[in-house]
């Protein structure tokens, strides 16, 4: 199957940290369902995110690398530039 997105080819390393997040929420809601201490579970919210972040980091770096320059090169106007920004603005929006 040929796919028309560029984060194919970090498909592989894009599953592989979902699923270490996946793991670290389940940690999470472990650490409160024993009643652990805030900071604690404080850290592993702050590590998690920052491993969020890095996912949206590498597909921002396909969409650039791939649709927003496409589009660009195919001379689509101010849109696709447009659709990047709304896209950072949801990212960074917390």
């Amino acid at each position: 199957m040929i796919s028309a997105y560029r984060y194919e080819e970090d498909k592989e390393n894009l599953m592989a940290r979902l699923k270490r997040i996946e793991g670290q929420v389940k940690g999470i809601m472990r650490m409160v369902e024993d009643g652990r201490y805030c900071p604690d579970i404080l850290q592993q919210v702050a590590a998690t995110s920052g491993a969020l972040d890095e996912v949206a980091l590498i597909l921002l770096r396909s969409h650039v690398t791939g649709c927003v320059k496409d589009a660009i090169e195919q001379h689509q106007g101010d849109q696709p530039i447009e659709d990047l920004m709304q896209v950072i603005r949801k990212v960074i929006r917390r």
